[in-house]
């Protein structure tokens, strides 16, 4: 089938947006976007990527930004110690904050989501896919409703072409999203969460803890592979 329709995807090779995207692939013909920023898991991001590229029909560009691992001092592009979280603080805001902010990369969602609307007016694409959920939004802002309300108001204003950020899961939490990517036979077991960047998913950072709750409350099978 020919697809009249295009679509950008900021594809991590995670969790979300790898459900983000299955949601949408099959109404759009789909570029995917995966960005380097010198994160520790970018080689096994880019691998994962590119399976789930191959495995959904999407073209794949992989976009390399050294200079955003030298902005902020988080430990994902750092040697610093990445946090380890335990399964009854998932919820605890308090420690989810620490966490967040030694995480951050500064700018991170604004930058990635500022290159897809190039790829989208030059490719004549009306949506740019993202994987924002709530569960994340509780922690980092830049997952939220409102920060997918105004960044598609600032779309409005600043660009010539019709585009719209997708956010399909920015009402659901990890469970949810597990639950709908069973559903629509996502290729979640191909989808890489880990802060660590190991072949196997280390089992302890938070990204990594959440993910293990997520298919466990979904009663989904976790085709994850997980160190500990």
């Amino acid at each position: 089938m020919i697809k009249s329709k295009k679509a950008i995807s900021v594809l991590s090779g995670g969790l979300d947006s790898t459900v983000a995207t299955s949601l949408l692939v099959k109404g759009y013909k789909v570029h995917a976007l995966t960005f380097d920023y010198g994160q520790r898991s970018a080689k096994i991001e880019i691998k994962s990527s590119e399976a789930i590229c191959e495995e959904l029909g999407m073209d794949h560009t992989v976009i390399k930004l050294p200079w955003l691992a030298q902005l902020g001092g988080s430990v994902l592009t750092s040697k610093g110690e990445v946090p380890q979280l335990k399964m009854d603080e998932l919820d605890n805001k308090e420690v989810c904050d620490e966490t967040a902010r030694k995480v951050w990369v500064p700018g991170r969602n604004v930058v990635f989501t500022a290159i897809a609307l190039s790829f989208a007016e030059a490719e004549g694409a009306e949506k740019i896919i993202v994987g924002w959920d709530l569960e994340e939004a509780v922690t980092f802002p830049d997952n939220s409703p409102e920060f997918l309300e105004a960044f598609n108001r600032v779309l409005e204003i600043g660009s010539w072409d019709e585009v719209e950020i997708e956010a399909p899961l920015i009402q659901m939490n990890k469970e949810d999203i597990v639950k709908l990517g069973n559903e629509i036979e996502a290729p979640m077991n191909l989808s890489y969460s880990c802060y660590l960047g190991g072949e196997k998913h280390c089992g302890t950072c938070e990204s990594c803890m959440r993910r293990k709750r997520a298919f466990k409350t979904a009663g989904v099978e976790d085709r994850t592979e997980y160190a500990t």
